[in-house]
């Protein structure tokens, strides 16, 4: 049986709890009251579920995701412009709703014997069977009167004093037929107490009522919110509690220490990575949240504190309520009855007296004596992890503080106690950051291998071969000049998922940070044998027996940005000539035209030498450009076929990872070599990832984002990429101009065009319903090609700028310039805006 979970509430009367938390993602014993209900359809083999959603509806999808983690499966429909209401949001939901489906409403904490109930529903065979449950004070509900067969005769919601006729209550629990909701018009709000029950009720519908006599209360208010806490910490309801009980009635959560002067008095509840100090008393009715740090001789009883608080030395709380972060300093009074929103600062030796409320974000001053309540207004949210990373602008977006703070967000997914090594450009701004990460690193308990100024595809190689738990590095932004990246990967040198960078997001908004005590503070090393281990596997991989009996000469240069000069050392231990230039210990960002400069100079050096080839190195070590022996500069597109065609060449049978921006180039190399091409989506963690997960692939990415060569290290790697290259063209003997014949030809254009945000998404509903199933691939964008051709056309949105990236691929040059004006004039009448002027790349 599918289920409706309406998990859209704002919880008005909640406030100032959930100014920025929906009202089903409050905690109860330290678990968002949804997840209780999900505990509780668990249990009862009720494991489909729809969410409907509206107020932030990102906090709860990020935090349940597809519901595997908590045994069930989780879909989700989302209100964009107004409330519906009860009965309207799931009529709006009517086309997935088939059969008989069970109605739970998501601001309830119960432990209904749902089991029964549907038992009950399928004896009576009734359209409609309403859960309810008996309470002392009806007059906050809808009451509902059955008669002896518990057939509804009479409903009414929140009755006067004077027309409450029975204390039996709608508990928000029910169980349909699809039929009844077509008693309703869609797209209107509508709700099932006020207006589809009373209309069931006049076209006399059967409806029964399922009494129940298990605990069921509607946390509606704060004092039932302080009611339910206190219900589930004495066992009055049975939810699921986190932790493991060391005593009778007292859980304590992973990693949280307890002095021997510890007072403990149950039922507490004590969450993950809490810290304590000397002559603490924490007593009976205390639920702390994680991560939370209370000072010494402070007393608590009957205190709630959500995730992050600090408590400092001998303050005093009693029967109040902390939200999350909220900062409390020494010798601080709370009275009974006190509510603080998150993120509130309360001052030393400050008093709130009795039923004072705080919203979020106040601050008050030491030794001030509240009295009243304190209102707040709203708060923003943002993301942090762009297309690969977090980048900003060096001392406005990118500044210490926020470095400190990322890190430590970074670090408190982590296990305590672990590694991270952290590196960086040369750069004197990516030292200053990177030292600000390690110092958030180290706050939080984990331990730091400091790699110092290094190339980001050595840093990588050597997360594989240190015990780290993963990598930090730091650099000039490859494609912005004017900004610093910061990147994250794991312990084999993948860039983090996607699943990874939420959580890190949710740690840095919610301010999840576990703090480590004095003698905890995480240790910094110096590795100093990375770069040694980087070339003996470098060496590994290459058949040095070619550079000896063929050697090259070749020009590197490093464009005023350091990528480590540890090629050239490697390279001449097996006799190869490597010049180069503009290395500095003092990098330079440069702008295009100035690269481009730079790649002219470096074509007139090339043949004045006679080289076999010129590299540019760029973006810390990552990516290359390639000049032939006579000057001439590969284009990104003939460098990505190139270097396919060279591996396969020497690798039959081998297979080929590109993303799906590639040329069909590749695969009419592969074709010739019997080789493989699968295509990635675009984005480099997924091109990194493909790359390990597939048998036998010996090359994957592109010029564009880089090659990566799954022997020595899953990252992009321009060193690497030039010693091969080397060693492919002693093996085959042909220069590079004549290399550079052989390649297919392929007519591809690549152009950028305007298109807003908000008409993305319906841009690509629109190409997919307009083109034949069989004429699409969705892996990045919507590609559209003819079956078994080369011909495509490729729309794919950006992911930072309100632009759509437009691709057109053909071995026919007429088909290709055909498509380019025929898509491009279809995106811009789309996005009603004009093209952006000279965009247009061409192989």
């Amino acid at each position: 049986m599918r289920v409706v979970l309406m998990a859209g509430g704002s919880g008005t009367r909640l406030r100032p709890l959930t100014c920025d938390l929906p009202k089903p993602m409050v905690p109860v014993v330290n678990r968002p009251i949804a997840e209780h209900i999900l505990n509780l359809l668990r249990r009862h083999s009720l494991d489909d579920v729809v969410m409907t959603l509206h107020y932030l509806p990102d906090v709860v999808r990020d935090y349940f995701g597809d519901g595997n983690e908590f045994g069930v499966h989780l879909s989700y429909v989302v209100e964009e412009e107004q409330p519906l209401g009860t009965a309207g949001s799931v009529k709006n939901i009517a086309n997935l709703l088939t059969d008989p489906f069970l109605v739970v409403s998501g601001d309830s904490i119960t432990d209904v014997d749902l089991t029964e109930a549907l038992r009950f529903h399928r004896q009576h065979g009734a359209p409609v069977t309403l859960i309810l449950a008996r309470v002392p004070q009806p007059k906050e509900f809808g009451i509902v009167f059955t008669d002896s067969d518990g057939r509804v005769r009479r409903f009414l919601e929140k009755p006067s004093a004077g027309e409450v006729f029975t204390d039996t209550v709608n508990t928000g629990i029910y169980i349909l037929s699809p039929t009844v909701m077509d008693y309703l018009n869609s797209g209107i709000e509508r709700d099932f107490s006020r207006d589809l029950f009373p209309l069931l009720l006049q076209a006399d519908v059967p409806m029964y009522g399922y009494i129940t006599d298990a605990y069921w209360c509607d946390v509606g208010s704060l004092q039932t919110y302080q009611q339910v806490q206190q219900d589930a910490l004495y066992g009055r309801v049975h939810l699921e509690i986190q932790g493991h009980e060391i005593q009778p009635q007292i859980w304590v959560g992973h990693n949280t220490t307890l002095p021997q002067t510890v007072q403990l008095q149950a039922p507490l509840v004590l969450g993950n990575n809490c810290r304590f100090g000397a002559g603490v008393t924490l007593g009976a009715g205390t639920i702390l949240g994680d991560n939370v740090i209370v000072g010494n001789g402070s007393r608590l009883r009957s205190v709630v504190a959500w995730s992050g608080c600090f408590i400092g030395d001998d303050s005093e709380l009693e029967h109040c309520i902390l939200a999350r972060h909220v900062h409390v300093d020494r010798h601080v009074t709370l009275h009974e009855g006190v509510i603080i929103g998150s993120r509130c600062v309360v001052g030393e030796e400050a008093s709130l007296s009795q039923g004072v409320r705080l919203w979020p974000g106040k601050r008050i001053e030491a030794g001030a004596i509240v009295n009243e309540s304190l209102i707040w207004g709203t708060t923003g949210q943002r993301y942090l992890f762009g297309q690969r990373g977090v980048a900003g602008v060096a001392n406005v977006d990118i500044t210490p503080e926020f470095a400190v703070r990322l890190a430590a967000a970074y670090a408190s997914i982590l296990e305590p106690g672990t590694s991270v090594l952290v590196s960086r450009d040369q750069r004197n701004v990516s030292r200053m950051v990177s030292h600000a990460l390690m110092s958030g690193l180290m706050s939080v308990g984990i331990h730091v291998l400091n790699l110092e100024a290094i190339a980001l595809p050595i840093a990588r190689f050597a997360a594989q071969t240190l015990a780290v738990s993963g990598g930090i590095h730091v650099r000039a932004h490859p494609d912005r000049a004017d900004q610093l990246l910061i990147e994250f990967f794991d312990h084999k040198g993948i860039n983090l998922s996607k699943a990874k960078e939420r959580q890190i997001e949710t740690a840095y908004f919610r301010e999840d940070i576990r703090r480590a005590l004095l003698t905890d503070v995480g240790v910094m090393t110096h590795p100093n044998n990375c770069v040694a281990a980087y070339a003996q596997g470098f060496e590994k991989w290459l058949n040095t027996q070619l550079f000896y009996g063929s050697p090259a000469k070749i020009v590197i240069d490093y464009a005023y940005a350091v990528s480590g000069v540890v090629l050239p050392q490697i390279l001449s231990k097996f006799g190869c000539d490597a010049v180069v230039l503009n290395a500095t210990l003092h990098p330079t960002p440069l702008n295009i035209l100035e690269r481009q400069r730079l790649l002219r100079e470096l074509g007139q050096v090339v043949t004045a030498l006679s080289a076999s080839l010129g590299v540019q190195v760029s973006a810390n070590g990552e990516r290359l450009t390639l000049v032939d022996n006579a000057g001439q500069v590969f284009s990104d597109q003939e460098l990505t076929a190139l270097m396919a065609y060279l591996t396969l060449l020497t690798h039959p049978g081998g297979t080929v990872v590109v993303p799906v921006t590639t040329s069909s180039a590749v695969e009419a190399i592969a074709r010739q070599q019997g080789g493989q091409i699968i295509r990635s989506r675009t984005n480099p963690t997924d091109l990194m990832e493909a790359c390990q997960h597939h048998n036998g692939v010996v090359l994957g990415g592109s010029a564009e984002t880089g090659f990566i060569f799954p022997q020595l290290h899953p990252g992009f790697d321009a060193m690497f990429t030039i010693a091969t290259l080397i060693e492919l063209l002693a093996l085959i003997g042909k220069p590079l101009t004549v290399m550079r014949q052989e390649l297919p030809r392929v007519h591809y254009y690549h152009r950028p065009i305007r298109c807003p945000w908000i008409a993305k998404g319906s841009l690509m509903r629109h190409l997919v319903e307009t083109h034949p199933r069989n004429h699409l691939s969705l892996i990045d964008g919507v590609k559209i090609g003819e079956p078994n051709t080369d011909h495509w056309v490729l729309i794919l949105p950006d992911a930072s700028e309100p632009l759509v990236h437009l691709y057109v691929n053909s071995p026919d040059a007429t088909w290709s310039e055909q498509m380019l004006q025929r898509y491009s004039r279809r995106i811009e009448e789309f996005a009603r805006l004009e093209p952006l002027s000279d965009a247009t790349i061409k192989m």
